[in-house]
């Protein structure tokens, strides 16, 4: 799965300081600082921000539009120059951090808090270059110190997720954290296929049996991979319960309770489109099963393009601003306030499947060179043999032949 999450990051929006709050120094297990903890519910909701990059938002702005208190700040990677430090996108020490401190802040002033996501789709992840299990928690754990966290995010993807050794640091930092730090939320987020996640995927869940983690959820993102509308996320995620069933041992109930969604808004880095009503449709699956946690890549996208069409700022779809934060906000039990002009909702650019002449290409199917697939309202001719490359995908596999 290729996943471009961080678009070209525009210069970094410094949201004003707010009430300090004093960081908790760790014994044995990190102390709570600030607000007071939210119920499990808001961190299982909490859509994914950057705090530095992407024209971040003011998050008070969005608390207050949609009545969301939590968000999931993103990433913490290891240096770019290598080492086991924790860093902010791979270039702001953590340990000398105050940006993203007076963003918690301001977080925690207006009644909400955050949960921290460690690795993502790009730059050098720490569980790549930390020797050891327990010297990956150790860097985390300096994040949890610093900003007093409840919550924390493991996001697993390419190239790290195919690497076991560093898919071993992870998870085993994951656990040793979860133990050091008695009611820590712990997610779980990886790549979502047609079958609910692939190969690395299945292997993870192995590994974390054989570990004897078990993290509060293992969430699936549903885009970037040949997916159309919610029919299809829900197919995955109904999928991905069958994997968590099979490979945990657990029953339905308890494969459910784990389960998460992790979506992308508007249009997707392959040009997907999923709109407020695939969102909603997403959602009313979710409660209806009794998933654990709902959230979607991200507040800064969620927002109507303008002046740009950079979808790292904004969804290229109809929307207002903060349109699909809203359905986070009702996942964790709120109601969020009434737009006072809701948009239309047209129908995105893209074509179902199958709307050509030939067939639908599908993530799952190997093709050789020269075949002919539909793709979103295009027919696309493959210069070689592939499997899972997406057309108009960065492999430069496909050619685009034009409009059905």
């Amino acid at each position: 799965m290729r996943r471009h999450r961080i678009a070209a990051a525009l210069a970094a929006a410094t949201v004003a300081a707010g009430t300090a709050f004093t960081l908790a120094a760790h014994a044995g297990a990190s102390a709570a600082v600030g607000a007071a903890a939210l119920s499990s519910n808001w961190y299982a909701s909490a859509p994914y921000l950057m705090p530095q990059s992407n024209n971040p938002p003011d998050p008070v702005t969005v608390m207050s539009a949609t009545g969301q208190k939590a968000f999931q700040l993103a990433f913490i990677l290891a240096p770019n120059g290598g080492g086991c430090s924790p860093t902010w996108d791979g270039t702001s020490a953590v340990s000398s951090d105050t940006t993203v401190a007076n963003v918690i802040s301001r977080i925690r002033g207006a009644g909400g808090d955050v949960s921290v996501s460690v690795g993502g789709y790009g730059g050098t992840k720490l569980g790549q270059t930390c020797s050891t299990p327990a010297a990956t928690a150790a860097a985390y754990q300096q994040v949890i110190d610093k900003y007093g966290l409840r919550a924390i995010d493991f996001d697993l993807e390419e190239p790290e997720y195919e690497n076991d050794a560093a898919i071993n640091n992870e998870l085993g930092a994951a656990q040793i954290l979860q133990r050091n730090n008695p009611g820590l939320f712990v997610s779980v987020t990886m790549p979502g296929t047609a079958a609910g996640t692939g190969w690395f995927g299945t292997q993870l869940l192995d590994k974390s049996k054989s570990l004897g983690f078990t993290p509060n959820n293992f969430s699936i993102m549903p885009f970037d991979g040949g997916f159309n509308g919610a029919a299809s996320q829900t197919s995955a995620l109904e999928a991905f319960h069958s994997l968590l069933m099979s490979h945990l041992g657990w029953d339905s109930a308890t494969a459910y309770a784990h389960e998460g969604f992790s979506g992308m808004n508007g249009k997707t880095d392959v040009s997907e489109y999923f709109t407020q009503a695939d969102f909603q449709t997403v959602l009313d699956y979710a409660t209806s099963h009794g998933l654990g946690r709902f959230t979607f890549w991200s507040v800064n996208r969620d927002r109507a393009c303008t002046t740009t069409t950079d979808n790292g700022v904004c969804s290229n779809v109809t929307q207002n601003d903060w349109d699909f934060t809203k359905f986070t906000a009702r996942f964790a039990g709120a109601t969020p306030p009434v737009t006072t002009t809701p948009p239309t909702t047209p129908p995105p650019t893209s074509t179902t499947p199958g709307s050509c002449a030939v067939a639908a290409w599908s993530a799952t199917t190997a093709y050789n060179g020269g075949a002919v697939v539909s793709y979103n309202g295009h027919k696309w001719t493959a210069r070689w043999w592939t499997y899972g490359d997406t057309p108009g995908g960065a492999a430069g596999v496909w050619v685009d032949n034009g409009a059905c």
